[in-house]
């Protein structure tokens, strides 16, 4: 059927009547922008960010919705002033009012927490992401770009916020500054310790090559390096001798500053701490069970128990990376190993906790489990059972920093007992 010129005509479903061009114009599928501003005058919209950072610029994707086409946009890095005009224009653009709210998110890095501080500050609620939990695309080769990362970024954010699909990365719990910056102690006390030992083994390797053995590194100084006789009874050579004795200074420098970051921690951790459930309040706690010393509560304090809150013995395995892996498809199963996606402060602790637990609590129900699973088998099982007690010591730990419960069997410091016994 067609018109007086030839034109074809539309059919309504309803009255079944001829359309004019007018009336097809309203009920033709309307444009993006209509729809995406649509929500905006009803002030039920949010502006959706997606920050990709770089070291000289930061790329930000903004978008108020799925199947909106994302502004681009970019800002010198740490230009926190652009970044506030550059939000402001985005909400003029997509027709939102200046008071509409605004999620953001980025990614884990070199940056760390300022930028989320900034954020908030200028009322932005954002989303810390770890980078390894973002899903990306298999192939072989694939596009990469800091656009690209922005808009998948955003992606990701909509589908995070709009459709509650949690499931599409891992948010990181933001620590307060003061617990941030109290970390710094104990986290530089570890890098010490690494330093000292890899000279210490510099040194020693220098000797060897040498044919000198048996050095005890605390004794040596300059004359002492110059004093040492290689294999055949010879000084050592002059570079030899050199580059040992600067070794050796720095070794000493570094052991000097390892034993006055002891020293600050073991006095902070005496001091009588008055807020209850704090950092140090809870080392102390911690510091009253045997086999767990002041450096092992510090640690345990600051990066996981003193100010984040578990909500289950999942969620305390998962932190410390010592969650299995299992890999079942098919006929395949198998176990990958433990995850080590938590904490890698708290893990590095997890093996050694575990041996000075069974040593020091051997009468507790962790350590005989331990004994009756693992103790009679060959040195793997046994290196395999230390870290599954370590995943369920650390549930333990939880619950007496809790509770106040002490773990089954477990028993505290003698001085602590004679003090409570008083």
């Amino acid at each position: 059927m067609s018109g007086s010129r030839g034109e074809p005509l539309l059919v309504s479903s309803n009255h079944h009547s001829p359309l004019n061009k007018e009336e097809l114009m309203t009920t033709a599928t309307t444009r993006r922008t209509e729809t995406s501003i649509a929500p905006a005058a009803k002030g039920t919209a949010t502006l959706h960010v997606g920050l990709e950072l770089s070291a000289r610029e930061w790329k930000l994707a903004m978008s108020v919705g799925l199947g909106q086409a994302p502004r681009v946009r970019s800002v010198g890095a740490g230009n926190l002033e652009r970044l506030g005009r550059e939000l402001g224009l985005a909400k003029e653009r997509f027709g939102l009012p200046a008071s509409a709210a605004v999620v953001s998110c980025y990614e884990a890095g070199r940056d760390g927490f300022w930028i989320h501080r900034a954020l908030t500050q200028l009322g932005v609620v954002n989303y810390v992401v770890d980078s390894a939990s973002i899903e990306v695309n298999r192939r072989a080769r694939r596009a990469k770009s800091d656009r690209l990362d922005a808009q998948r970024l955003l992606g990701l954010l909509l589908r995070y916020t709009q459709l509650a699909e949690t499931t599409v990365w891992r948010v990181v719990r933001v620590p307060p500054e003061a617990v941030e910056d109290a970390r710094h102690l104990h986290r530089e006390l570890a890098e010490r310790k690494r330093e000292q030992t890899r000279l210490s083994n510099q040194i020693r390797a220098l000797l060897v090559l040498q044919g000198v053995r048996y050095v005890a590194l605390g004794r040596l100084r300059a004359a002492a390096v110059a004093q040492l006789v290689r294999w055949d009874g010879t000084r050592l050579p002059v570079g030899v001798a050199a580059r040992v004795q600067r070794a050796v200074e720095r070794w000493g420098a570094v052991r000097q500053e390892i034993r006055a970051l002891e020293g600050d921690l073991h006095a902070r951790l005496r001091q009588p701490s008055a807020e209850r459930g704090g950092l140090v309040a809870t080392a102390q706690h911690l510091a009253r069970l045997r086999a767990i010393g002041a450096s092992t509560a510090w640690v345990l304090s600051h990066e996981m128990f003193g100010w984040r809150a578990f909500a289950s013995s999942r969620e305390v395995g998962g932190l410390s990376g010592l969650a299995p892996t299992p890999y079942h498809s098919g006929t395949s199963r198998h176990e990958q190993g433990i995850s080590k996606a938590g904490n890698r402060w708290v893990r590095r602790l997890a093996s050694e906790l575990g041996w000075n637990w069974v040593r020091w609590q051997p009468h507790s129900e962790l350590s005989q489990w331990y004994q009756r699973r693992f103790a009679g088998g060959g040195s793997r099982l046994r290196r395999v059972g230390i870290i599954a007690l370590a995943r369920k010591l650390l549930v333990a730990l939880w619950r007496y920093v809790r509770t106040g419960v002490v773990p089954a069997g477990a028993c505290l410091k003698p001085a602590l007992a004679r003090e409570l016994a008083r």
